[in-house]
């Protein structure tokens, strides 16, 4: 008998609704510890609203969100268009208030939490960076500083939408090992993607969205399976389906 994989998030029967309007529904599945799930679908699938219902920032019409991970070690990276550049920020004090859901914001830094965030840095190539103004950085940097908030976090479920958009390859590579790591670290994350080539090198998993209903596969059987419903999910990423 196979042995059962653990999940510390886990959805049942979970539907979610924007303006009234129903766009998932019936959703059940795992996420499993230690894995990268890649989340997929065409525009208007659900995406965000699936990862606005995890995170707590959708209350759910039915079912439930299942998770055991603390509030304080669950990370949300969204697209970068999300981020404000005008705020007068560097690299390094954006990097150390991934502390602050373990620390508290109005607490101030001791030497263990700036040792922690120049190691963040140092990892993700951006040490030369610490002192320079999130507005100045390119679209490769801001995200590298990004995700540098959530190695400091030592966030164990991390949600990214759309992380390798807009930014160069060495930080898509750069990027790609440090997700990695962090899952076999034991971290939770779940990642959208729409490019088959990442999707195929990142994803132990992928949750297929369409029509309003979610469908568990794998890369491998969206690549190389004959027509099911992976359709939907080589549609979503511009991939032909079998036969087209």
């Amino acid at each position: 008998m196979p042995v059962e994989q653990s999940s510390r998030l886990e959805l049942r029967d979970l539907q979610l609704a924007q303006a009234n309007r129903t766009v998932l529904e019936h959703v059940n599945g795992r996420f499993r510890d230690g894995a990268i799930t890649a989340l997929v679908g065409a525009n208007g699938a659900g995406k965000s609203t699936l990862i606005q219902g995890i995170m707590g920032m959708l209350r759910p019409v039915a079912g439930k969100v299942i998770c055991s991970v603390p509030k304080e070690r669950r990370a949300w990276l969204p697209q970068q268009l999300a981020l404000d550049l005008t705020f007068p920020m560097s690299v390094e004090e954006l990097v150390m208030t991934g502390s602050w859901p373990s620390h508290g914001a109005l607490t101030g830094y001791c030497a263990h939490h700036y040792r922690r965030g120049r190691e963040v840095m140092a990892r993700l190539g951006i040490s030369h960076l610490a002192h320079r103004p999130l507005g100045e950085l390119s679209g490769g940097q801001r995200q590298r500083a990004l995700i540098g908030r959530t190695l400091m976090q030592e966030a164990e479920l991390l949600l990214l939408d759309e992380p390798f958009a807009n930014v160069d390859v060495e930080t898509v590579e750069v990027l790609m090992t440090v997700l990695q790591q962090m899952a076999a670290d034991g971290a939770t994350i779940i990642v959208v993607l729409h490019d088959m080539e990442q999707l195929a090198r990142l994803a132990d998993e992928v949750v297929v969205l369409n029509h309003g209903h979610a469908q568990w596969t794998t890369a491998r059987e969206i690549l190389h399976s004959r027509p099911t419903a992976a359709d939907s999910a080589r549609l979503a990423l511009g991939i032909p389906g079998v036969g087209a």
